[in-house]
């Protein structure tokens, strides 16, 4: 598999990479739509299943390149180096847009993810009793758990390992966003901004000469918080593999039906007309954080007024809706140019 790409197909594979890692810092949006969108959810969940005790025998064993080959080594490599770049670089981006221009970004993720379901229902043509209750439970899971109220941030190392476990499962399972189950733990700004950030400034310091950062208390604190979260990350990317590789394969018709179910009920996540609704004390100061944050409570969504801002919103959808029918003609004329 790894020999008939070429340095185009690595060059796309990194870009794939990036888009993933955007859509995983996007409360609300599941990288694993970009891998199912893109074409290559399969192999990515087989190349992480193959992260298992032949591959550390491989590994303890000292064959590094047997290990390598086994677990679809330059896929995954290519794939996480767009992962990690996306997160110093379009994240920073897409942080900028969600403060500045929050509207027209999630009108453009919405429109994506209708795209995704068009993209993913078009060619599935196994409806039953059975597939159709699986999409009916994953639309009311989607729908219920934008309905939930966030919990207080916890930065115990423990409960940070299993926000990891927990939040990559956006990773594994298209339509299931682990940045907003972050949200909802009360741990999305510690783990996806202030931590990422924390990292980012120490290789910028180090890189000048200045390691005064193993003095600062807090930067060591959140440093360690960031390691904790890979780990569980990392725990949790090859656990939830083993189980959809197991399910794909003997029940792949209910698991896509109820992956089609979680991508439509996670656009009530994604609505793009909606307020921020913050925690507040009983005499109604807001609830802050220990960085003196105000702590999201939830989303109170709305209809919109038709006006400039609404049609600017409708023609982002749409361009999300033709960015998801381009990537297809793209994965299209691919294939049919290898055959």
């Amino acid at each position: 598999m790894e020999a008939t790409r070429t340095f185009k197909d690595r060059l796309f594979l990194v870009i794939k990479g990036l888009g993933m890692g955007a859509a995983n810092k996007v409360p609300g949006v599941s990288g694993g739509v970009v891998a199912f969108v893109a074409g290559f959810y399969e192999e990515f969940i087989y190349s992480l299943q193959r992260v298992n005790k032949t591959a550390f025998r491989l590994l303890f064993n000292g064959r590094f390149k047997s290990f390598y080959h086994y677990i679809n080594g330059r896929f995954l490599a290519l794939l996480f180096s767009g992962m990690i770049i996306s997160y110093f670089s379009i994240s920073k981006i897409l942080d900028y847009f969600l403060q500045n221009h929050e509207l027209y970004v999630w009108s453009l993720f919405f429109g994506m993810i209708i795209g995704s379901i068009y993209y993913i229902n078009k060619d599935f043509k196994d409806w039953n009793y059975k597939s159709i209750t699986a999409l009916s439970i994953g639309v009311i899971l989607g729908i219920s758990i934008s309905f939930l109220d966030p919990a207080m941030e916890n930065d115990n190392l423990l409960f940070v390992f299993l926000c990891g476990i927990i939040s990559v499962s956006g990773m594994t399972l298209p339509g299931f966003s682990g940045s907003f189950i972050l949200i909802l733990l009360g741990n999305y700004v510690l783990l996806l901004v202030d931590s990422v950030n924390a990292l980012y400034d120490t290789f910028s310091e180090i890189i000048t000469g200045d390691f005064s950062c193993i003095q600062n208390e807090i930067r060591v604190r959140l440093l360690k918080v960031l390691t904790v979260f890979t780990l569980g990350s990392v725990t949790g990317l090859v656990t939830f593999s083993h189980v959809l590789s197991y399910v794909l394969k003997h029940f792949k018709s209910i698991t896509t039906a109820s992956i089609i179910g979680f991508i439509i009920g996670s656009l009530g996540v994604v609505w793009p007309w909606k307020n921020t609704v913050f925690k507040t004390h009983d005499n109604g100061s807001f609830l802050l954080d220990s960085r003196g944050e105000k702590i999201i409570a939830n989303y109170e969504r709305f209809i919109p007024e038709l006006n400039s801002k609404t049609y600017f919103a409708i023609g982002y959808i749409i361009i999300g809706i033709l960015i998801v029918l381009a990537l297809e003609w793209y994965g299209q004329r691919t294939k049919q140019t290898h055959v």
